[in-house]
C-alpha cells in the first residue's frame, strides 16, 4: 500500500471514530451545541437588562464549575485538517469543525478519495456576522484554511500553512448552507499547492489557493512535546 493510500485509508478510518466517539466525547459535543446556540442567541437577542444579566450569572456560575474540573494532560488527536496523516485523526476540539468546540460553525468536510476533492458545507450564524447579513471575511479565510489544508492529504502526506490567497467575490451570506470544495493541485518538492471555492447555492462567493509546506512526523512530535512542557510548568501540579 503505498503512503497517499495509506493516509486515506486513515481518512476513511477517521469518520468510523468520528461516529462512535469515545469517552465523554458525546457530552462534550452535546454542551458545545448547547453553548453554540447561546452565542447565536446572544449576538441576536433584544432582550432586557434583567433577562441578560440572569442569564450572565448562570453560565458565570457553571464556568466556576467547570474550573474546578479535571484538565486534559494529552488531547487526543488533532485540531486542523491539514496534520491529518502527521498524527492521529480526532479533530473534535478543532475551531473550525470541532463538534466539541463551541466555536466552530461547525465546518463539515468529506474527502472524496476517487476524485480527490474535498466537499464540504458550512452555515453560519449570528455569532459570525460582519457587514449586515454577511459573514466576516476572517471566518471564511479560517474556512478555506481548514478545507484547503485537509486536501493537502492527496498529496501523499500532511502539511502546515505557508500561504493563503482568498479572493471575495460576492458578500458571504449568513444563516444560509454554504457549498466547500477544495483540491490538490501539486507538489513541487515540500510545497503542497492547493485550491477551492465557495458557494451560495451555485454563486461563487469566495475562492482560494493555498501554499501549504510539507512536514514530518517528528515534527508534529516535537510540537506536541513543546506543548506538554509548558503545560506542566504553568501547572506543575496538574
Amino acid at each position: 500500500m503505498t503512503k497517499q493510500n495509506h493516509i486515506l485509508e486513515r481518512i476513511k478510518g477517521y469518520h468510523e471514530k468520528l461516529e462512535r466517539a469515545p469517552g465523554t466525547w458525546p457530552a462534550k459535543r452535546k454542551l458545545a451545541a448547547a453553548v453554540r446556540e447561546l452565542m447565536d442567541c446572544l449576538c441576536a437577542t433584544d432582550a432586557s437588562e434583567e433577562e441578560l444579566l440572569t442569564i450572565a450569572a448562570q453560565v458565570e456560575s457553571s464556568a466556576r464549575r467547570f474550573s474546578g474540573q479535571p484538565r486534559m494532560t494529552n488531547p487526543p488527536g488533532i485540531a486542523e485538517g491539514s496534520l491529518a496523516g502527521g498524527m492521529e485523526m480526532f479533530m473534535d476540539r478543532s475551531p473550525m469543525v470541532g463538534l466539541a468546540n463551541p466555536i466552530a460553525p461547525p465546518v463539515t468536510l468529506e474527502p472524496d478519495l476517487q476524485a480527490k476533492v474535498v466537499h464540504g458545507s458550512v452555515t453560519f450564524g449570528n455569532a459570525y456576522e460582519g457587514a449586515p447579513g454577511c459573514a466576516h471575511g476572517g471566518y471564511v479565510a479560517a474556512v478555506f484554511d481548514e478545507a484547503l489544508g485537509l486536501a493537502c492529504i492527496f498529496s501523499g502526506g500532511p502539511g502546515m500553512t505557508g500561504e493563503i490567497k482568498i479572493s471575495y467575490r460576492k458578500p458571504t451570506p449568513t444563516r444560509l448552507p454554504l457549498r466547500i470544495e477544495a483540491r490538490f493541485d501539486r507538489m513541487e518538492g515540500r510545497k503542497i499547492y492547493t485550491s477551492g471555492e465557495l458557494y451560495a447555492d451555485e454563486l461563487l462567493v469566495a475562492e482560494s489557493s493555498g501554499l501549504f509546506i510539507s512536514i514530518n512526523r517528528e515534527k508534529f512530535t516535537a510540537l506536541r512535546e513543546a506543548q506538554l512542557k509548558r503545560q506542566q510548568a504553568a501547572d506543575p501540579e496538574g
